[in-house]
Parts: C-alpha cells; structure tokens; sequence
C-alpha cells in the first residue's frame, strides 16, 4: 500500500512548506535563514529524529500497557549524529527511554525489544546507515526508590 504525501510551498521566495499526510494532519516545515528560510518549522531531518521517537513510543508504551505495568509517566531524549558530507545522513542515534511508576525493568527491556527488533518500522530504515543505542531510565514512584537505569543491546545481524 502507497502513502501519499501532498507538499505545498507556503512562501514563494521562501523554504516554508506544508506537507498534508493520508491521515489529514500538516505539518509546517521551514529552513534555517541562513539558507533562504525563516525559521518558522522543524527541518526535515529533525522530523526523522521525531518520527523515530514517536513510532517507538508508540510500540513501548502499547506493550507495557499490554503486560498491564503500572505506568505513571513517559518521555524520551532522541539525538542523532549526523555524516559531516553530503548526504547528511544520521550515523549515531541514542534514545532514552524514560519510564515513571513500578515497572518491572524486564518488561521494559522486553517492550524496547520487541520495538527495535520487530514492530518499529522507522528504527529499522534508520538502521541502514545510523548505529542506535537504546537506553532506558526507570523513575520508581515509591518513596526513597532508587532510578533504574540500562540499556537495551540489539544482537548484531549475522550475514
């Protein structure tokens, strides 16, 4: 199945778009001025790091809820390292997974997992040019509870 993207220029002398998805949402990309933009959205390759984000979250968050762990809160920290030439691909990504309430660390690990290995579609183009670290910190709600902090290793592929 084929999805279709619809882009609009919205500033004729300018970078400022709008991309229209399947789903009926826009997104307003824009550049930096210094290369004829104002300013005035993310940059394409921002929203790569935000949809890798967001696909994982998605996965995450849906498994844990599945193993019925008592989540309390969620957020993540993407950042990426791009190639220094052209095309400016990212070529080192760690993400931070951050998990609030009495989960069980395996489950986490397992949710992570399951994401990366199997369900995450974004992590897995990612993955072709860009090696990705998946690390996870677990914020208990129980008084004088210590964070949980590890990371998840993906087993490297075998040729």
């Amino acid at each position: 199945m084929a999805t279709e993207i619809r882009l609009s220029l919205l500033d004729v002398h300018g970078m400022k778009m709008e991309a229209l998805t399947p789903s009926g949402h826009a997104v307003i990309m824009d550049a930096a001025p210094d290369v004829g933009g104002t300013d005035q959205g993310p940059r394409p390759m921002e929203l790569v790091l935000v949809a890798l984000a967001g696909c994982t979250a998605m996965d995450v968050l849906s498994i844990l809820r599945k193993k019925r762990q008592p989540l309390e809160g969620f957020a993540m920290e993407v950042r990426g390292e791009r190639a220094a030439e052209h095309p400016r691909v990212y070529t080192e990504i760690d993400v931070l997974y951050v998990v609030k309430g009495s989960v069980d660390p395996q489950a986490v690990v397992r949710a992570i997992e399951l994401s990366a290995t199997k369900y995450c579609s974004v992590s897995a183009m990612l993955r072709k040019t860009a090696r990705i670290r998946y690390r996870y910190r677990i914020e208990p709600t129980a008084p004088g509870a210590a964070p949980i902090e590890g990371e998840y290793e993906m087993a490297e592929a075998t040729a």
